[in-house]
């Protein structure tokens, strides 16, 4: 993982976790980020036993409104054009298991704004393809960042992984750079 590198960690593997990432009724969006991170840490410590499991996701919500990670231009079409002008909260999720099996989780907050999109500023942006199954349908990696009038909180959160967490969740449990 390219956020990782940024901090001295080169994973031993990159295990895609099959779950259901589907929210419960009701759940609010901080809460299936932690779970989510929770639940994809929890399936991949089963199959490898005594070692250090680090899980990730990322929701973004406007309001109670979780938006998904968007699979067509259509849905990434409707999550910009709601995001247009407004405040919204990224939420990332961090699960880590340890060799002893304590699993210990967060949620970061970041929040995020964009300017008024134009009409042009979203096909632009949907030409691209980098709306593609992304959590709310941007990627401030790339060509969104132009979009961002506004950022409070962990730029790498947005991006994937909140690398001052991850680190002090990581140090905190007994795991060191070599």
């Amino acid at each position: 993982m390219d956020l990782l590198s940024q901090i001295g960690i080169t994973p031993a593997e990159i295990i895609p976790a099959d779950i259901d990432e589907r929210e419960h009724k009701g759940e609010l969006p901080r809460a299936l980020a932690e779970r989510l991170a929770r639940e994809k840490a929890q399936a991949i410590a089963a199959q490898h036993k005594g070692a250090f499991v680090l899980a990730a996701d990322t929701v973004v919500a406007c309001g109670r409104r979780i938006l998904p990670k968007t699979e067509n231009e259509q849905e990434a079409r409707t999550c910009l054009e709601l995001l247009s002008g407004r405040r919204h909260h990224v939420h990332g999720g961090i699960a880590l298991i340890t060799p002893q099996g304590a699993i210990v989780s967060r949620c970061v907050d970041t929040v995020v704004q964009f300017k008024r999109l134009t009409p042009l500023d979203i096909e632009t942006y949907l030409k691209t393809g980098q709306w593609n199954g992304v959590a709310g349908g941007y990627a401030i990696q790339g060509y969104a960042a132009a979009f961002i009038k506004f950022l409070r909180g962990s730029h790498s959160n947005v991006v994937g992984l909140s690398l001052y967490d991850t680190m002090q969740i990581l140090e905190g449990h007994g795991f060191f750079r070599s």
